[in-house]
């Protein structure tokens, strides 16, 4: 398959298109302020899963709106420290949140990083679970003006109040105070992580937690999706992003509404505040998420922390949006064991 995007080297520079909203930082301000306004209200109940290396939670907490999302919280099993004095060490935590269309799956499903050590907390994706893994969060919002494309791209696109990922974010950042909840959680070390959906969810988490919510330490966003959407439907012939163009063609008068909704849920505008450490990856055959809106993200990723953040990027260039795959967690859990050593 031919080269889809531009040069390499122009990719890495390549800083996107998206206008930056003035009120930005006020609307997400309101935004969370208003579902923090909603008892957070964490409930970890045990399940069996017949894994003995592994002790899964049951999670609901509430997002935006109050709403009730569902997790899985996976943690290695209960092993007293000697150096703790037979006391439980509290564990540094991943929030993994999911692609597009998929949900939080069946409680054995996704382990990889309790395995390694951490507690693992697996966002279900309000309103998804239509395709991969199974969901069981609903999404009870009203679409503005009633009308979408097949799919979640469009769902409240005509206002930036009811559009459907102002809901998902919320959800994104709330899932870390969740986790940040659970006795055996170190609150201070929390890392982000996801893939597509997930590598966006993760960016915006990181951006918006930045003088929000403490404790969280890095982020590790996977062939990051919903990022610089002029240049994505452009470049994109794969995938969500033409749901956006499918609707439009047939709804002409809605351009400018919608147009004026997407930069305050475009991570590339998000990313700009975070402050964290990041490890991104790009597949620069990627025809569902261009790799011109990841190096968009990745650029301006951390642009206006007070302090120098340390970012790098792990290029895969013969990848579509499969990415670096398993490949790539192997490269994750060497980065965060020097992380957390």
């Amino acid at each position: 398959m031919p080269a889809i995007d531009l040069p390499l080297a122009e990719l890495r520079a390549y800083r996107g298109s998206s206008p930056l909203p003035a009120d930005l930082d006020a609307f997400w301000s309101e935004t969370i302020d208003e579902a923090r306004s909603h008892p957070l209200s964490p409930r970890f109940d045990r399940v069996e899963t017949h894994l003995p290396l592994i002790e899964t939670y049951d999670v609901t907490f509430a997002g935006y709106g109050g709403d009730p999302i569902k997790a899985w919280l996976h943690l290695p099993a209960a092993q007293p420290s000697a150096a703790a004095g037979g006391q439980l060490e509290a564990l540094p935590a991943v929030v993994h949140y999911l692609g597009y269309s998929g949900g939080r799956g069946l409680p054995h499903q996704n382990t990889i990083w309790a395995q390694a050590g951490y507690a693992m907390l697996v966002m279900d994706s309000r309103g998804q679970g239509y395709g991969g893994q199974l969901g069981e969060t609903p999404d009870p919002h009203p679409s503005a003006g009633g009308v979408s494309f097949p799919g979640l791209m469009t769902r409240g696109i005509l206002d930036r109040r009811t559009y459907y990922f102002r809901r998902l974010f919320t959800d994104a950042l709330r899932a870390i105070e969740a986790v940040q909840a659970h006795p055996r959680v170190d609150a201070s070390r929390v890392v982000v992580q996801g893939v597509s959906q997930g590598g966006a969810l993760s960016v915006a988490a990181a951006g918006l937690a930045a003088g929000r919510v403490d404790g969280v330490i890095a982020c590790l966003p996977d062939v990051n999706f919903l990022a610089d959407y002029s240049r994505a439907l452009d470049v994109a012939t794969t995938g969500p992003y033409p749901e956006l163009e499918n609707y439009l063609k047939r709804h002409r008068g809605e351009v400018e509404a919608a147009f004026a909704t997407l930069p305050y849920f475009d991570v590339v505008n998000l990313a700009r505040a975070a402050r964290v450490p990041a490890y991104f990856s790009v597949a620069l055959r990627d025809t569902t998420c261009p790799p011109s809106t990841v190096y968009a993200t990745y650029n301006n990723y951390g642009e206006s922390s007070p302090v120098p953040v340390e970012k790098s990027i792990e290029e895969y260039p013969f990848n579509n949006h499969e990415g670096g795959g398993e490949h790539h967690v192997a490269r994750q859990l060497a980065w965060m064991r020097k992380l957390l050593p």
